[in-house]
């Protein structure tokens, strides 16, 4: 009866597909220096991929820099805007005075509908 028993496989633990006709894309080591603690990450791109100039240190968080034959790179300096916030574009809208006005009107309602216990703009049907 032990012989004829369906034994069965542990679920994720192993992949059914082979790695038959796979082509693996070439691959080069990329070295990183941390000029705060000292560490050094070693890391793998594909052989035509261009790695970043930083890559964060895994030791103190800081910027590693990219070590080309065996020397840090110097960084390039990009005329990039740096991304608007939901803030930056709200103060294109409206000033501080304005903001600040509006924020009194509405603690101003929430406050009267807290203390009559409904909302201030409803009228009342059948009053």
């Amino acid at each position: 009866m032990a012989d004829r028993s369906l034994r069965g496989i542990r679920l994720g633990a192993q992949s059914l597909q082979s790695e038959e006709g796979v082509v693996f894309m070439e691959r080069r080591e990329t070295h990183y220096s941390c000029d705060t603690c000292g560490h050094v990450t070693n890391l793998m791109f594909a052989a035509d991929a261009e790695p970043p100039q930083t890559w964060e240190c895994r030791s103190c968080g800081a910027d590693a820099r990219l070590n080309v034959d065996g020397q840090a790179v110097t960084l390039e300096v990009t005329d990039e805007k740096a991304a608007r916030t939901h803030w930056d574009m709200l103060m294109e809208r409206r000033t501080r005075a304005e903001l600040e006005e509006l924020l009194e009107e509405r603690l101003a309602f929430i406050r009267a509908r807290r203390g009559a216990g409904e909302d201030p703009t409803r009228e009342k049907i059948g009053a």
